[in-house]
């Protein structure tokens, strides 16, 4: 199975590093493998057509933005 790929877009405030600290845990918690890469440049944050940020992405898909999801709601998003 190929390793998903997530990323949290946002400047690196403090709501995007809690995001990516709730995102590392849901994946902890599924026990997968995930690459997790923190997107912080306005450019390549616009190219995936997020104007709102924090934002999360799974496998080049955005699932959430302008909020910090917990833990619960992203394990759900994981598995698809």
């Amino acid at each position: 199975m190929n390793p998903i790929k997530v990323e949290v877009l946002g400047s690196g405030c403090k709501k995007c590093q809690k995001l990516e600290a709730n995102a590392r845990d849901a994946i902890a918690t599924l026990n997968l493998e995930a690459e997790i890469l923190h997107i912080t440049d306005p450019v390549e944050i616009a190219k995936r057509r997020v104007m709102s940020t924090p934002a999360l992405t799974v496998n080049g898909r955005v699932v959430g933005k302008g909020k910090v999801m917990t833990s619960e709601e992203i394990q759900p998003l994981l598995q698809i």
